[in-house]
């Protein structure tokens, strides 16, 4: 006897269906083979399938039972695919009806009791059976809330294998798993942080606006506990509200990677991803012998904080070139190639030396310039031509940190930030790759970066006297740009070109 059941697979972020055709043949001595470039997890389900139906009371056919996972081309990895298999066989042995199996996309892990296991990217493939225009999709109930804000689907999470087989014969007994997704995008949306915490640090909390108002790339340099690991952690909460494709877009991320809470069924609040200096490249980039997705595409839609910048290895600093101008990343194997989307709001931090005083007034720094050229040289030129903004992060005075005065809030920054941005999109309308200043092109700064006559002056007047650098030039005029757009000028002033001069602290030849 045959059976089919939909099932799906992970190819990055995003699921395709995959057909698990079970053939159960009487003649010939008990066999079981699953085929179709199953990896190890895929072939010993059939140990966890056979424990899970005896342990519910179905006699286990001892027959020659054939698997194929199609298209046989693409690997099948993880163990979502229990579910469908055991399905399978108990539809070719005629214990639930095989007609009503062509509606359905069915995914979870077994247990040898028969329960349901949760199983990573459901979000992923309840939007690969909406696609198909398939009537609902059977998952673990861990993941019926995830899966449940995709539209056009209905979602059924069920606990035990006996549920499967009680919905299956009789479906209009249970009714679909349904999310507030309005409640819930409400919900998810609340910062912890917030800049009215920051004592002092104006012009440092001013920089990180333009950052987020234009999209920039960020350096901030400054001695031990002058603050800049605070004002990075409260960046994101002034950043714009993420839209529904895109809190779509980093939940299926997070939800492929294992990382989403089951009582968070869509992330709304954008994420912000720290990791140490060791991080390797392949945790920082992605990939593995099983791909996963890595920091810089857990942050996308968010901020990537990279602290102690030079203590970074080189190489791993450097294949942050690629998603950092691409807003993805390509990883390569034998069989295919996986994209993983990357665009996000980079912000780095270092030490002005490597003992983390030069410039402070109040402790004296003990390195030779020697040593401060070599610190700073750990960070490549490539990687400093792809940030925009470098401001100074200096100590703040006592007075500043024990007064019962508050900054701004986030959402008073995210306001101001809001109506630059809502600027930008209207610029780049008709551009559908380009969505704000930080993202422009040669082409776009011609355009849309015009100074006045006065602007130009000072410009220019800053190119020689400061020695700014030829990689500083276009920085400047984009932060400008951004700049007049917080402001809702249309034109960029001297005061704008000046502002925006101050942030190219490393460019200058007299540091």
């Amino acid at each position: 006897m045959l059976s089919k059941v939909l099932s799906a697979a992970i190819a990055g972020v995003n699921a395709y269906l995959v057909d698990v055709e079970v053939d159960i043949a009487a003649k010939g001595l008990p066999h079981f083979s699953i085929v179709g470039l199953p990896d190890t997890t895929v072939k010993e389900s059939k140990d966890r399938v056979r424990a899970a139906l005896k342990n519910i009371g179905f006699s286990f056919p001892l027959k020659q039972i054939t698997v194929n996972m199609a298209p046989a081309g693409l690997k099948k990895e993880g163990s979502a695919f229990d579910l469908p298999l055991a399905v399978g066989i108990l539809a070719a042995e005629g214990a639930v009806p095989q007609e009503i199996l062509k509606n359905f996309a069915i995914t979870g892990e077994l247990s040898l009791d028969g329960s349901i296991k949760p199983t990573r990217g459901c979000l992923s493939m309840a939007i690969a059976a909406e696609k198909a225009a398939l009537d609902g999709l059977i998952l673990p109930y861990e993941n019926a809330a995830e899966a449940s804000v995709v539209k056009g689907i209905s979602v059924y999470g069920l606990k035990r294998l006996t549920d499967v087989i009680e919905f299956l014969n009789n479906p209009s007994a249970f009714t679909p798993y349904v999310t507030d997704v309005s409640k819930a995008m409400e919900t998810s949306s609340v910062y912890e942080e917030d800049f009215t915490d920051v004592k002092g640090q104006e012009h440092s909390k001013r920089a990180l606006e333009v950052a987020a108002a234009g999209g920039h790339n960020i350096l901030m340099i400054g001695p031990p506990g002058a603050g800049k690991t605070m004002l990075a952690k409260r960046t994101a909460s002034i950043l714009p509200p993420m839209t529904f494709n895109e809190a779509i877009e980093t939940t299926s991320i997070h939800s492929v990677a294992g990382l989403l809470k089951a009582d968070i069924p869509i992330l709304a609040r954008r994420p912000f991803r720290s990791p140490h200096h060791t991080i390797s490249d392949v945790a920082l980039i992605g990939g593995g012998q099983i791909p996963r997705p890595g920091e810089v595409s857990l942050s996308h839609n968010g901020v990537l904080f990279l602290d102690e910048l030079p203590e970074f290895k080189r190489n791993v600093l450097e294949v942050l070139r690629q998603p950092i101008e691409n807003a993805e990343v390509t990883i390569s194997r034998a069989a295919a190639s996986i994209n993983y989307p990357a665009s996000f709001m980079l912000i780095a931090a270092m030490n002005p030396c490597p003992c983390g005083y030069s410039g402070d007034s109040r402790h004296p720094c003990i390195c030779s310039p020697a040593q401060i050229h070599k610190y700073r040289s750990r960070v490549s030129g490539p990687l400093l031509d792809r940030i925009d903004i470098h401001v100074d992060v200096p100590n703040v005075p006592y007075k500043e940190l024990s007064s019962d005065t508050c900054g701004e809030s986030s959402a008073q920054i995210r306001e101001r930030v809001n109506r630059a941005r809502a600027i930008q999109n209207e610029r780049f309308s008709k551009d559908k790759m380009i969505y704000s200043n930080g993202q422009m092109k040669t082409r776009h700064i011609k355009k849309y970066c015009a100074l006045t006559p006065d602007a130009q002056r000072i410009f220019d007047l800053a190119m020689e006297r400061l020695g700014l650098s030829a990689r500083a030039y276009s920085r400047i005029l984009k932060v400008s740009r951004t700049i007049a757009d917080l402001d809702g000028s249309g034109i960029i002033t001297p005061r704008h070109i000046s502002e925006a001069i101050q942030y190219r602290t490393l460019d200058r030849v007299v540091l």
